[in-house]
């Protein structure tokens, strides 16, 4: 628990630390902002790599009750595959029944202890001792890995007897899992992402190609330092959590696992990765193992670089062979599509674009009617093809579609809204891989979530099950199953991340649903603006209770991911990202378009509004 654990007292030397630890906040790295003023980047403090390693320490002799209970928490936090050192503190037939695998429980300053101290009835020699585990939960992690926020206080109770032969103090009786502050779980834990396919969606193909399956990232938190590697491994094979369980599939044949005889999992020098699999996976053909294979060269990737090919073996016999080229035809993946331009609204409130990743500062108007500037736009989003573009007029009260090569036509609206203003009809639209079109009415008297099945036709209203609110915004992930929407209730907005789900069968019209909403949010009252920055990664501009505006990056499942916070800007009112890494961030602010290349500070691009990559 570290510099979690709360009280004044002395600390017990129970485990040995080998570098310094630096935790980390939400949305760190920014000052105030003014509302008017010229633009200026802020310095801000870069989150540091915790590679911290904790040795855990058995117990003392004769330590007290307290003692007992401070290091077997201190324990918990340790490096220790197995927890070996840490069932020390038991009794033998606790260490037998607890099940550290179960959960972990993430307290905002750690386990603080409440003791209740019981004497012995038949003399005056203690022998029991009992306490109750105290915090404030942040988290936890399911024993599938899976990472969701937590509220509320955690109250555990925790037993110890006496030994009659040793007279050593052990403890009996204890919660399941394990449970530690925020910043011990920053340095003990780190977030990879498996990969499996979306099973009911299938991406648009760009023209004289066929389409292939959508890689889907499912971030779990694997331990740092307690070979990550086959811990990833282990948990892709395991298959998916039960968030994208009803959208994805695994191409891994149930009951697949590693051979029992694998402990641990190391590329060889030339960065090849050998799998041994039971014999679950003997009969896979070569398509299913190019995906299996393909499926974890995405995950390994996402946490090693070390990882250029993988091989699949079952017994004496082996299945295949991948390298990270041919992976690429084999799914695709948010993270390698790499767009052609970034997109936005200029002073005569046209469509126009510049070259992504480009120095540029010189747009030039899209060809087709949007770039022609016979209808004044608010805000726009081009299909993730860049073949199509949608507009928003103006008024934000209707929307076109059209295409993007010359001579198109606008034609009349596809939707209208009927909301009395500017604030109470359409938000911006995006589009999904499969070029399906998404979008709010924020019309009180009728507020809807639409869509329209590849930019055209009829509105679909989409079902949202347990919304409470008003949609604001809407972002369609890459992966086509997840949606980011920010939705406002008494006055605050916060940003929420659901499944998509669609029943229907081939040639019909499907029923469209978004399930599971999460927060992505916990620590923000105000979300303003938000985009997809990753597979499973967004930038959001938001602000905390009684706080001043910050940009940051937040995971789908509400935890913080390990990158460097964004120079701070003042006056964001919109914000524009793409799920490859490499492209800089783009911004409306103080009436202007600036983009933020890695490494350095805001630049002014141009005039402009409502910056979007395509999506």
């Amino acid at each position: 628990m570290g510099a979690d654990r709360e009280g004044s007292g002395r600390r017990t030397p129970t485990r040995a630390v080998t570098y310094a630890v630096c935790g980390v906040v939400l949305l760190a790295g920014c000052a105030s902002m003014p509302d008017h003023g010229d633009l200026r980047g802020v310095e801000s403090t870069p989150r540091q790599d915790p590679q911290v390693r904790v040795f855990a320490m058995p117990p003392a002799e004769d330590a007290s009750p307290a003692v007992i209970v401070q290091g077997f928490l201190e324990a918990l936090t340790s490096n220790d595959p197995h927890y070996e050192t840490a069932r020390k503190y038991l009794t033998a037939d606790a260490a037998k029944t607890w099940q550290p695998e179960r959960s972990t429980t993430v307290l905002a300053g750690g386990a603080g202890t409440e003791a209740d101290h019981l004497a012995s009835r038949e003399d005056t020699d203690d022998h029991s001792y009992s306490a109750t585990l105290t915090g404030t939960r942040v988290a936890t992690v399911d024993s599938q890995q899976s990472y969701s926020p937590a509220s509320g206080q955690y109250r555990e109770p925790v037993h110890l007897t006496r030994d009659p032969k040793s007279r050593q103090w052990r403890i009996d009786v204890l919660p399941q899992g394990v449970v530690m502050g925020k910043s011990d779980f920053q340095r003990t834990y780190m977030s990879v992402n498996k990969y499996y396919f979306a099973s009911n969606t299938v991406p648009k193909a760009q023209a004289g190609t066929s389409a292939q399956p959508a890689a889907v990232a499912d971030p779990v938190y694997v331990r740092r330092l307690v070979d990550p590697l086959t811990q990833a491994v282990r948990s892709l094979i395991g298959g998916p959590t039960r968030l994208l369980g009803p959208v994805v599939r695994s191409s891994f044949p149930t009951g697949t696992a590693l051979a029992d005889n694998v402990d641990s999992l190391t590329p060889d020098d030339r960065n090849k990765l050998e799998v041994p699999l039971n014999a679950k996976a003997a009969g896979v053909g070569a398509d299913k193992c190019d995906e299996m294979a393909t499926q974890l060269l995405f995950t390994l990737q996402n946490l090693t670089p070390a990882v250029d090919e993988v091989e699949l073996t079952s017994g004496n016999k082996r299945l295949c062979s991948l390298g990270e080229d041919r992976a690429e035809t084999v799914a695709t993946r948010g993270s390698a599509q790499r767009p052609d331009y970034l997109y936005f609204v200029d002073a005569k409130h046209r469509l126009v674009r510049i070259a992504a990743g480009s120095t540029a500062t010189h747009p030039e108007t899209v060809p087709g009617a949007l770039g022609e500037g016979t209808t004044a736009l608010r805000s726009v989003a081009v299909s993730r093809d860049e073949h199509s573009a949608a507009g928003i007029g103006f008024d934000s009260k209707s929307l076109y579609v059209a295409s993007l090569v010359p001579g198109s036509s606008l034609g009349d609206p596809l939707l209208v809204s009927a909301g009395k203003t500017e604030a109470d009809r359409l938000t911006p639209p995006s589009w999904d891989a499969q070029g399906d079109l998404w979008i709010a009415d924020r019309d009180p008297k009728n507020p809807r979530l639409l869509l329209l099945r590849e930019g055209a036709g009829e509105p679909v209203q989409v079902r949202l099950p347990g919304l409470d609110g008003r949609v604001q915004a809407v972002r369609v992930a890459a992966d086509g199953v997840r949606i980011a929407l920010v939705v406002e209730k008494d006055g605050e907005r916060s940003l929420l991340i659901g499944r998509i789900e669609r029943d229907g069968r081939a040639g019909e019209q499907p029923m469209v649903t978004v399930v599971e909403l999460r927060s992505a949010t916990p620590e923000l009252e105000e979300v303003t603006a938000m985009s997809w920055a990753g597979d499973s990664r967004l930038v959001v501009v938001g602000r905390e209770r009684e706080g001043v505006q910050q940009i940051g990056y937040v995971q789908v499942d509400g935890s913080t991911p390990e990158a460097s916070v964004p120079a701070a800007l003042t006056g964001v009112k919109e914000i524009a990202a793409t799920e490859d890494e490499r492209l800089p961030l783009v911004a409306y602010s103080e009436d202007l378009i600036v983009r933020l290349p890695s490494g350095m500070q805001w630049q002014k691009v141009t005039e402009g509004t409502a910056p979007v990559y395509p999506g």
